[in-house]
């Protein structure tokens, strides 16, 4: 079963769509992350939850 680490982003009212869908993806090319859920809150602000695949790395048993 793949685990993952989630991270919420907080995007203010006055920040355009424009503007935060250039954050997202800045997010999403240079950390790996992937969009999870998105919610619109009624004063326009926007709570965003990202989450990308943890990698563990097996021991070599020689």
């Amino acid at each position: 079963m793949p685990e993952y680490e989630f991270v919420d982003v907080y995007v203010p009212r006055g920040v355009s769509r424009k503007e935060a869908t250039r954050l997202l993806t800045d997010h999403a090319e240079y950390g790996h992350w992937e969009l999870d859920r998105l919610s619109l809150h009624r004063d326009g602000s926007r709570r965003v939850r990202l989450k990308r695949r943890i990698i563990r790395q097996l021991r070599a048993t020689w």
